[in-house]
């Protein structure tokens, strides 16, 4: 677990270091299994339809629902390999 851990914190370093910066959706992707790695389920309420940005976050983060902080961490791990 301790040498995914060292992956994940590596690859999060890597991911503000990428020569070109991902569209949306690959960032809203990161985002969500970025949360998922480090804080589990959502747990919090969904943002009201004035706040896009936190809805689509939201949105993002629930989609990796039910999945497993150390499978999170191996997909975030890569995806930022396959973007860098």
């Amino acid at each position: 677990m301790s040498d995914l851990k060292s992956q994940f914190e590596a690859a999060v370093a890597n991911s503000k270091k990428l020569s070109e910066r991902p569209d949306n959706a690959t960032l809203l992707k990161i985002y969500g299994l970025y949360k998922q790695a480090t804080a589990g389920d959502v747990t919090e309420k969904k943002p009201g339809f004035g706040d896009m940005v936190g809805r689509a976050k939201w949105d993002a983060w629930n989609s990796c629902k039910g999945t497993p902080s150390e499978t999170a961490m191996q997909q975030y791990i890569d995806l930022i390999e396959s973007l860098s």
